[in-house]
């Protein structure tokens, strides 16, 4: 008996030293260092006011979204983009819709079977792991979403290994300090290259405080002990 208790409390000890060593990845990604926007609505502003200043042409057009492509919309919402998206892409694309609020994803979810929208996938998110499936996307796009997320060290890493090689990660942002739901341009690219994403393209678009900015990956996510956070607050 007593050997066997023995081998057990061996057994115990070694299930119990995996799951700190599993539970260790999520703990050892950096603070954010800099202020979080708070989830003020799921809707930036009315689709009509959208479409009228040409934002969504704007920015697929910068993204060099093509029919076939497989792309992500995280922080979808009410699916302004993700509705937009759907036609673009076509029936041998897909687009997944992801938010982090179950009530907002699941009246998407609504919205995208009431469209008819067979190539839309609606998902739940974490704050801190947007559940992207592993390097199946060509354009992951954060419309006006990025400045409230809480982790963005984690969030990144899991985001990255959702792209496929060459694909690129497209931010639509206002250029303003983050407590006014924005996020500065130098602070992003900060961020994005902490996780080994470089900045391809920049632009502003007009007629407002917000830009454009396509970042892809210059070499391998880093592991996340090895994550440089940025120093500068925003």
């Amino acid at each position: 008996m007593r050997e066997g208790g023995t081998l057990v409390l061996c057994c115990l000890a070694l299930a119990l030293a995996a799951c700190r060593e599993g539970g260790g990845q999520a703990d050892s990604f950096p603070p954010s260092g800099r202020d979080v926007a708070p989830i003020v609505s799921d809707a930036f502003s009315t689709e009509d006011v959208r479409d009228r200043v040409g934002e969504f042409e704007a920015v697929v057009a910068a993204a060099q979204v093509q029919p076939g492509m497989s792309v992500a919309d995280i922080g979808a919402g009410e699916g302004y983009y993700t509705v937009r998206l759907s036609p673009l892409v076509g029936a041998k694309g897909r687009v997944l819709a992801q938010d982090i609020v179950p009530e907002t994803r699941d009246r998407l979810a609504e919205r995208v079977q009431r469209e008819g929208l067979d190539n839309v996938t609606v998902r739940l998110g974490l704050p801190e792991d947007p559940k992207l499936p592993p390097g199946g996307l060509d354009r992951i796009f954060m419309v006006h979403m990025y400045h409230e997320v809480t982790d963005p060290y984690a969030f990144l890493w899991h985001l990255v290994g959702g792209l496929k090689p060459g694909g690129e990660v497209i931010v639509v942002d206002a250029d303003r300090p983050v407590k006014r739901h924005g996020i500065p341009p130098a602070r992003l690219k900060c961020e994005l290259a902490a996780l080994g994403l470089r900045l391809d393209r920049f632009q502003r678009l007009g007629g407002s405080d917000s830009f454009f900015a396509a970042f892809r990956a210059a070499g391998p996510r880093p592991a996340p002990g090895a994550i440089k956070p940025c120093q500068e607050p925003a």
